[in-house]
C-alpha cells in the first residue's frame, strides 16, 4: 500500500527543502510571529491583548508543515525565554512565558503549528472548508490552552472563558477565513505556474 506524498507549499515552492533552507524558514517564521505579536490591541476588561500572533502561527503550521511548523515556534518561545522583546507589546524573558496571564496560549503554539501543518500535509489546506477546519481546530487548541492556563492563574474557569476566549471568537473566526480562502488560492496559482512552465 502506497503512503501520500507529504506535501506543503513551503515545500513545493522550495524544491529542495534542504538543511539550510529548513532553518531559515524556521528562523524567517519565530521572526514573522514576534512580529505580529507587536499587532497588539490591549482591550480594557481583560489582561489579553488581541494581536495577530494566532493567525501567524496557523499560518506557520499551513506553509511549513508539522515538523518545520511546530519547530518555528519552539524557535520563537526561546527567544523570548532568552529574553528577547518577541511577545506581545515587546515581553520577554522566561517570567513572561511561564507566569503571565498569556502563558497558556504561548506554550500551545508548538502543538498548535502540528496539528495544523499535519492536516495540510494530508491535504486540507487545499479546499477552502477542510482549511478553515484545518486552521480551526489549531486555534481551538489554542484557545483552550490559554484558558485552561488563565482559570488557574484567575481561580475561576467561568470568568476565565468570559475574559480569555470569548472576546477573540469572532476575530479568530476573521482570521480563519481569510487564511482558509488564501491558502487555496495559492495552491491553485501554483498548479497554473507548474502547467504553463
Amino acid at each position: 500500500m502506497s503512503q501520500a506524498k507529504i506535501e506543503t507549499l513551503s515545500s513545493v515552492v522550495l524544491t529542495p527543502l534542504d538543511e539550510v533552507r529548513s532553518a531559515l524558514l524556521v528562523l524567517s517564521f519565530s521572526l514573522l510571529t514576534a512580529l505580529s505579536a507587536q499587532v497588539a490591541v490591549p482591550l480594557p476588561f481583560t489582561p489579553v491583548p488581541m494581536t495577530g500572533q494566532t493567525f501567524a502561527v496557523l499560518l506557520t503550521g499551513a506553509l511549513l508543515g508539522s515538523r518545520l511548523g511546530a519547530l518555528a515556534m519552539i524557535a520563537y518561545l526561546a527567544e523570548g525565554a532568552a529574553g528577547l522583546p518577541v511577545f506581545q507589546s515587546g515581553h520577554g524573558g522566561i517570567h513572561y512565558l511561564l507566569l503571565s496571564p498569556t502563558s497558556g496560549y504561548l506554550l500551545s503554539y508548538p502543538a498548535a503549528a502540528f496539528v495544523t501543518g499535519w492536516l495540510a500535509e494530508r491535504g486540507w489546506d487545499r479546499r477552502f472548508l477542510s482549511a478553515v477546519a484545518a486552521l480551526a481546530l489549531g486555534n481551538a487548541l489554542i484557545l483552550l490552552c490559554g484558558w485552561s492556563w488563565f482559570a488557574v492563574w484567575s481561580g475561576s474557569p467561568a470568568q476565565a472563558f468570559s475574559l480569555s476566549v470569548a472576546p477573540f471568537v469572532v476575530g479568530d473566526a476573521a482570521k480563519i477565513t481569510l487564511a482558509a480562502a488564501a491558502l487555496p488560492l495559492a495552491w491553485s496559482a501554483l498548479g497554473r505556474r507548474k502547467a504553463e512552465g
